[in-house]
């Protein structure tokens, strides 16, 4: 049995080991694979990984011994899942191995909208508290969390924990979902309308999927009804905002700030506007990247193929 693994670099650049993903047949794992070598490399597979190389139902029409595909991420959206669905393919996916990645990385970045410790640092290596005529500086305001507001959208595993961390310091939470449920034990948390979020935070965080309803969510009309000295924090996807729109705002001072993990073409094309804008930082999609999270992704990965050998396959996508 032919197992293929379309673009392995990104989760197992070389720290991590095939061999369990392997085990069961033949394994041929590839760095990158461009669009069209995907049916060279997979005609003869039964069992194909992919992370972002996309799987449309022209090129699965072309591999007639596909029988099972892993999706090396939760989101699945680069798999026409309707036409492997149709052939009788199982598409999976892997939930739930970034929670706590993700979560830390959304502070991360919030933490380094406050205090700039980055800037900071080189600031001091490019010596100007060297020359600094007082005991200690700063050019950039320093911000305290404690007292403000967080509005989460999207509350699912990773929301709920960005709610966790954000009360540990303080801060009040407001949050909206699609489905809402029962968060009584919460102290200083309230669903609130989406235009209600926007208009009341000090920090918008987004948790939420890319369906239609959310992409280009973050747009000229929701961002000019937030405070001039919010925040948006971006670890979801990059569609969900119209980065024209977030752009000019932070170039016209609507809002103070932003930072993002994610990007609507990933690499960026040279053009994107964020990559331009005032007081954005942009970190290129490592949130879900740290040691432990690839490991529990691996894990999960092998997890879900002996299942579908089993003859009873998990985490299933329709």
């Amino acid at each position: 049995m032919k197992i293929v693994v379309l673009d392995g670099y990104a989760l197992n650049p070389g720290d991590l080991s095939w061999d369990a993903l392997g085990a069961p047949g033949e394994l041929q794992v590839y760095d990158r694979t461009p669009a069209h070598q995907v049916v060279s490399r997979a005609k003869d597979a039964a069992i194909v990984f992919t992370n972002k190389t996309p799987l449309p139902a022209t090129v699965i029409a072309e591999l007639p011994e596909l029988r099972f595909i892993g999706v090396l991420a939760t989101g699945y959206n680069v798999v026409d899942v309707a036409a492997a669905n149709q052939k009788g393919i199982v598409v999976s996916n892997i939930p739930g191995y970034g929670t706590s990645s993700v979560v830390q990385m959304t502070f991360a970045l919030l933490l380094e909208l406050c205090h700039r410790v980055q800037r900071h640092s080189d600031s001091v290596f490019d010596g100007m508290w060297t020359r600094s005529p007082d005991w200690c500086y700063w050019n950039f305001p320093l911000l305290e969390l404690a007292g403000k507001t967080i509005g989460i959208v999207g509350f699912g595993h990773i929301g709920a924990k960005v709610a966790d961390v954000a009360t540990a310091f303080g801060m009040k939470v407001v949050a909206y979902t699609r489905t809402q449920t029962d968060q009584s034990h919460r102290e200083n948390f309230r669903w609130v309308p989406i235009k209600e979020l926007f208009e009341t935070v000090d920090v918008v965080s987004i948790h939420c999927p890319l369906v239609p309803e959310t992409r280009g969510l973050i747009n000229k009309e929701n961002l000019a009804r937030m405070k001039r000295s919010a925040f948006v924090i971006n670890t979801s996807r990059g569609p969900i905002v119209n980065e024209y729109d977030l752009a000019n705002a932070l170039n016209t001072g609507v809002i103070a700030a932003a930072a993002v993990d994610v990007l609507s073409d990933e690499p960026p094309t040279p053009n994107n506007p964020l990559l331009t804008a005032n007081n954005c930082l942009i970190t290129p999609h490592i949130a879900w990247a740290t040691f432990e999270a690839r490991s529990r992704l691996m894990n999960i990965a092998v997890d879900n193929l002996h299942a579908f050998l089993q003859g009873k396959p998990v985490n299933v996508v329709h």
